[in-house]
């Protein structure tokens, strides 16, 4: 399965990684690399959970074009 995750380094200088597909599925690294590794494990551990619950394991990500 492929998803896209989002990094962002915030204040403390840790890059959170964020995957917009699973509400709520977070984690964190010192590096990038640390980051992405961490979100996968996140990941499946947010899978797991939604599949036991009987929740949809990803919601819809649409890309939409904005006028700026």
């Amino acid at each position: 399965m492929k998803l896209i995750v989002t990094l962002e380094r915030d204040e403390s200088g840790m890059i959170v990684a964020e995957c917009p597909s699973i509400p709520g599925c977070v984690s964190q690294g010192t590096t990038e690399e640390q980051a992405v590794e961490n979100i996968r494990e996140a990941i499946k551990a947010c899978i797991d959970a939604r599949a036991a619950n009987g929740m949809p394991l990803t919601v819809a990500i649409r890309e939409v074009e904005v006028a700026v």
